[in-house]
Order: C-alpha cells, then structure tokens, then sequence
C-alpha cells in the first residue's frame, strides 16, 4: 500500500506538472503570434521535455539514492542514445544559426518531423541523462 501511494502521488505530481508546462506553452505560443518571435517557443519545447524526461525517471532514481552503494555514470549509454537524441532535439534551435541547415540530417528531420519527433527526443534524452547514474 505504501509503494502504491508513493507511485500514484508520483503521477499525480507528474501530471500537474505536465499540465501546468503545456498552459505556459499556449501562452508563450499566443504571445509569439503577436510578437513574431519564435525563439523562446522554441527554447521552451527543447527544455521542458527534458524536464518531463527527468521527472519521470525520478521516482525510481529516488528509490536507489536510499542505497548505499558507490555512484557511477554510464557513459555508453549517454553517448549512444543520449547524443543522437539530443542532436534531434537542438536542430530547431540551431536552423536559426547560419550553419544550422547545413548540419547532418537536419533539413531531413526538420521537413519531415514535427514537434512530435522533438517532444520524444527530449523526454528519452532527459530520461537517458538520470538512467545513466547508476548506483
């Protein structure tokens, strides 16, 4: 019963937290449309599915921090999976560079993903970064 209030006030908090990121993204979209500038809507969809990404790994990274055991990084892993996503989720950011199309993939994943692509990239980046501190 204790582990089961733990999860579902996990969820819950998760949730929230969720819905209030998704209500600030309405209003900086809105204000963008008014002002013509894209930039922290951009900023804001890289960073915040990180956050999300964080959030949900937290709850079992809390369960371990209660080890006591020596801490260590899992480097292959963020390399392997954490760079990739992370490179997905900058290319919006770095096409207003002047380099920024020229970079691998980037008209590719630009043209044919949407923001979907994005959102998934940055929750299993966040994700990838607290899995990688392992116990």
């Amino acid at each position: 019963m204790k582990k089961f209030l733990y999860y579902f006030t996990c969820t819950v908090v998760i949730g929230f937290l969720i819905y209030l990121g998704m209500k600030y993204n309405i209003r900086l979209v809105e204000e963008a449309s008014q002002t013509y500038e894209m930039l922290p809507v951009l900023i804001f969809a890289t960073i915040f599915p990180i956050v999300i990404g964080f959030i949900l790994r937290l709850p079992k990274l809390i369960m371990e921090i209660k080890d006591k055991k020596e801490w260590t990084f899992n480097w292959i892993k963020v390399i392997a999976i954490g760079m990739p996503t992370l490179y997905i989720l900058l290319l919006p950011i770095l096409s207003y560079t002047s380099f920024g199309m020229d970079l691998l993939f980037a008209k590719e994943l630009l043209l044919i993903g949407n923001t979907t692509l994005i959102t998934i990239a940055g929750i299993v980046f966040g994700y990838v970064l607290l899995d990688s501190i392992k116990k």
